[in-house]
């Protein structure tokens, strides 16, 4: 088969990025011949190596443009990679070819839907995160820290401040999806959605367009099998990620207060800080590259995610299960999904610190640390997300689509998924 795959970068840059380009390579090695179709580089080496065309705009990211007039206009309609897109697709040649869109929100805009209508290929469109379907692609208010349940586009979702820099930021943001719905038709376009778990699926459910059919395909997970812990209950009390509010973590140090222990935070981010200056015993240790985050993860006595937004699918979560690390999660956040409450982990109640310091005083008995333990890794090495797992997922897909049988392959992608 060949695909088209459709992103804003053609470097990894973030979890999405890396989905689409690993998957592109390891669908290279299955025989097939997927191409990139990115706005901005620098291209990734190893496409050229594995002799996957790229076919990159050479632009930049929107908000790294020097010129911000034209990334205001470029964010609302790219016409050059709409063009640039139309003339790919009416080249690659019918039965065989199939399109699927990674991205689009951070350069190439929503732009890139009529051309891929007008070519007339099978495309499936894999749900990282929720711009298709919401102007600040959360459906989360950045001002409450709290999930939004407005409609997108109504009245009140118009008149609600939820974005978290300003009223015109928020009316650009608006502006753009109203663009995406009503003129560039993006979302009756992807009528097939790569969604992760049955926690997204419940999120983006009301806000498809009609007819929509959904494919149950997580993301592999890149994590070396390591064995059970030999000392479970070593270690602290750890997050790791992004050190911002809506990633709760101003809700873990004061749960961790509350609880009498010394919270870890693994990651940077705007709140840092600040929780620094709040929580003096809180211990932060900065970025890590992918070898320190897996130290990390293998170190810790239990991870916690206390997001306070849907999320995606969180990596973390299953990297730390893979470890042997139990995961303490919100039940209001996607992490819940990975682990089985009691048995891999615990879940607390979202938002709620006081609800989260009992649980990290449950967390605090040895015997139930390693008896999670024990379970985490062997539940998640039963049946682990490899990259191999993930590209045979989506070569089924694919088929089906190219068979006129979307539904039906989204119903055998579950059943694997669920395998």
């Amino acid at each position: 088969m060949r695909i088209v795959i459709v992103l804003d970068t053609a470097h990894v840059n973030g979890g999405q990025a890396k989905v689409a380009i690993d998957s592109a390579l390891a669908l290279r090695a299955r025989g097939h011949a997927p191409l990139i179709f990115a706005a901005f580089g620098p291209v990734d080496p190893r496409l050229a190596a594995s002799g996957i065309p790229v076919h990159c705009l050479g632009q930049s990211e929107l908000a790294r443009d020097a010129n911000f007039a034209a990334a205001v206009l470029r964010g609302l309609h790219n016409g050059a990679a709409a063009r640039a897109l139309g003339a790919l697709l009416a080249a690659q040649p019918r039965g065989e070819s199939v399109v699927h869109v990674h991205g689009w929100a951070k350069a190439l805009s929503s732009a890139i839907g009529p051309p891929i209508a007008a070519a007339g290929l099978p495309v499936l469109y894999t749900m990282h995160e929720y711009f298709l379907l919401c102007p600040n692609g959360g459906f989360f208010n950045y001002r409450t820290n709290a999930h939004c349940p407005l409609d997108p586009l109504s009245g009140a979702c118009l008149t609600t401040m939820c974005d978290t820099r300003s009223w015109a930021h928020k009316g650009w943001r608006t502006a753009r999806f109203a663009i995406a719905k009503h003129v560039h038709r993006l979302p009756e376009t992807m009528r097939d959605i790569a969604y992760f778990h049955p926690y997204q699926r419940a999120v983006i459910a009301r806000h498809l367009a009609p007819g929509t059919r959904l494919h149950e395909i997580p993301n592999p997970v890149e994590v070396e099998d390591l064995g059970p812990k030999p000392d479970p209950a070593a270690g602290a009390f750890a997050y790791l990620g992004r050190l911002a509010v809506e990633k709760g973590v101003f809700l873990f140090a004061e749960a961790a207060r509350r609880a009498g222990i010394a919270p870890v935070f693994v990651g940077d981010g705007p709140a840092g800080a600040e929780i620094a200056a709040r929580y003096p015993e809180a211990r932060l240790l900065g970025w890590k590259d992918p070898a320190g985050v897996r130290a990390a993860l293998r170190a810790a006595r239990v991870m916690v995610f206390p997001s306070l937004w849907h999320e995606g699918q969180p990596l973390s979560v299953l990297e730390a299960l893979a470890c042997g690390t139990p995961v303490l999660a919100g039940d209001g956040n996607a992490g819940r999904e990975s682990i089985i409450d009691g048995e891999t982990g615990l879940l607390f109640r979202q938002g709620d610190p006081d609800d989260l310091a009992a649980k990290l005083r449950l967390l605090a008995d040895d015997s139930l640390v390693a008896r999670l333990s024990r379970a985490a890794h062997a539940r998640y090495w039963a049946a682990p997300l490899t990259l191999e797992r993930h590209a045979a997922r989506l070569e089924a897909v694919y088929a089906g689509l190219l068979a006129g049988e979307g539904a039906g392959a989204g119903a055998a992608t579950r059943a694997a998924a669920a395998r």
